[in-house]
């Protein structure tokens, strides 16, 4: 697995977004997986939520940050993923706390719901956050075994 390579997608509605947040990335050392798109034409979010997945899955990348319109939809699309945690942020809590108590490992923004300062703020505290663990990862393992 990639140690320090972030997969990043999003749909129409998060491309203004997404590169505010690459750049904040690169500014913190993280390498970048950019799985599009790439323009602000129309194009469906589960395929690009599915690719962000598919890179966490497969190892070719250890975070992921997702973005659409609301944040909404392209979240469910990468939690089909067992292997996804992600996690839609709209505060800096919901991000320290989305990687404390949940080890989440993709961050989720809604492009027309959040400004670029306050989303690479929070995208700076899910990345430097640890998981806490104890009495968190009995309840994070379970979201894994949906039975």
């Amino acid at each position: 697995m990639a140690s320090s390579t972030i997969a990043v997608a999003c749909d129409h509605g998060g491309f203004h977004l997404k590169d505010t947040l690459m750049n904040a990335v690169h500014d913190l050392d993280w390498d970048v997986l950019d799985l599009g798109t790439n323009s602000i034409e129309s194009v469906d979010y589960p395929q690009f939520g599915y690719a962000m997945a598919r890179a966490i899955k497969n190892g070719d990348a250890e975070r992921g940050i997702l973005i659409c319109g609301s944040g909404i939809g392209i979240s469910i699309a990468a939690n089909r993923f067992i292997e996804v945690r992600a996690a839609l942020i709209h505060d800096g809590l919901g991000a320290r706390l989305a990687r404390q108590h949940n080890d989440a490992n993709v961050i989720c923004f809604g492009g027309r719901m959040i400004g670029p300062d306050l989303a690479v703020d929070c995208l700076k505290i899910f990345l430097s956050t640890s998981f806490e663990g104890g009495r968190h990862a009995r309840r994070v393992d379970q979201l894994s075994d949906p039975r």
